[in-house]
């Protein structure tokens, strides 16, 4: 297929959503990207985007354009720093997945990256459905638990973060410190609303904690964090993020078991591309489990 320029306009356009949008953004006159959707859905023959009052949205076919165009602007976009010279300004957009826990062990190598690449923004989705590589839907991904084994994947070990169960020196100072051995009579705690097996401490929480002695629940491990540190009740949270906010102590000691495992993924295609490379050599240079630490 000879339409390497229409599958670019084609890509604009289901990034931007409009035909305006893209024309000013590819500085092409409207009809130019109309002409060019129209010839690449000739000879697809099929629809790309679905023609609406407020823009286009994109066709299954459509959602494969915007994958492949993404992988094709990113190696295109790395082929010309590379010819320009190694000095040549990384530029565009990169984009990071990774869960909650993992967020603030990232600030500090975001910071070195965007200190270097100032023209490189960076794009972080939160949450619990973790990006598809394979799909373009982001540069690295940094995952928990088993080490991933899909077939087109680098995976590079992140580190260990461990948990702890947490008490503010508000919540400490209203209900003094807690007795385990009689249960934690008096206490309350704030719980993540995950299924247990999901969570390195879920059978510790299983064993000891009934319905009656939690305060707060939340899928959202942000609003965890904040409801502890406010001191409306003991709780987990990443020791990392525990000495970074302060004024938290811990109620038992550390468990082995209390950790998961995180890994850096990228997709073969795109893991040596200068974008990739700077982030996870920032990444190494300044996160708190790997800073320092040979790979």
């Amino acid at each position: 297929m000879d339409k390497w320029t229409e599958l670019r306009t084609a890509y604009h356009v289901a990034r931007l959503g409009t035909v305006s949008a893209t024309a000013d953004a590819l500085g092409l006159h409207r009809a130019t990207v109309n002409r060019h959707i129209d010839a690449l859905e000739d000879e697809f023959k099929a629809k790309i985007f679905i023609r609406h009052a407020r823009g286009y949205s994109l066709t299954e076919v459509g959602q494969d354009v915007l994958r492949v165009g993404q992988k094709a602007e990113d190696l295109i976009e790395d082929l010309t720093g590379r010819v320009r010279g190694g000095n040549a300004q990384i530029e565009g957009e990169i984009k990071l997945t990774l869960l909650p826990p993992f967020a603030g062990l990232l600030m500090g190598a975001i910071d070195g990256f965007r200190a270097e690449n100032p023209q490189c923004v960076v794009q972080v989705d939160v949450g619990e459905d973790l990006a598809r590589l394979e799909y373009g839907e982001a540069h690295i991904a940094l995952r928990a638990g088993g080490k991933p084994e899909h077939p087109d994947y680098v995976v590079t070990q992140f580190g260990d973060i461990g948990f702890s169960l947490y008490a503010h020196d508000s919540y400490l100072v209203r209900r003094g410190a807690p007795d385990v051995s009689d249960g934690f009579a008096g206490h309350v705690f704030v719980l993540p609303e995950f299924p247990h097996e999901r969570l390195p401490f879920g059978s510790w929480i299983k064993d000891n904690i009934r319905p009656e002695m939690v305060a707060l629940s939340s899928r959202d491990i942000g609003v965890i964090e904040e409801a502890i540190s406010a001191g409306l009740g003991i709780g987990f949270m990443g020791n990392i993020e525990a000495q970074r906010r302060g004024n938290l102590h811990p109620i038992l000691p550390a468990q082995a078991e209390w950790k998961i495992s995180g890994w850096l993924v990228t997709h073969v295609d795109l893991h040596h591309t200068q974008k990739v490379q700077a982030m996870l050599n920032s990444i190494k240079a300044h996160s708190p489990l790997t800073k320092g630490r040979s790979r």
